[in-house]
């Protein structure tokens, strides 16, 4: 479950990335460098964290036909 949560959360922050930086052309990599690197100093600085919308209890109940059942 732990690489799922991390690619999820990988998955999220370049979400992010795309909506807040590469919504423009960009004539070349420089800017495009620049750019990104002053967008993860922001980023890392703000200190952002992942916030799920339900806990992992609630997960299993609202999704439960995802979740296989196991007999002994």
């Amino acid at each position: 479950m732990r690489a799922s949560s991390d690619f999820c959360k990988k998955f999220i922050e370049l979400s992010v990335l795309a909506r807040q930086c590469l919504d423009r052309r960009i004539p070349d990599q420089q800017p495009l460098q620049q750019g990104f690197a002053a967008w993860q100093q922001s980023r890392n600085a703000q200190n952002h964290t992942v916030d799920w919308h339900f806990t992992t209890a609630d997960a299993r109940v609202r999704l439960k036909r995802l979740y296989p059942s196991i007999q002994p």
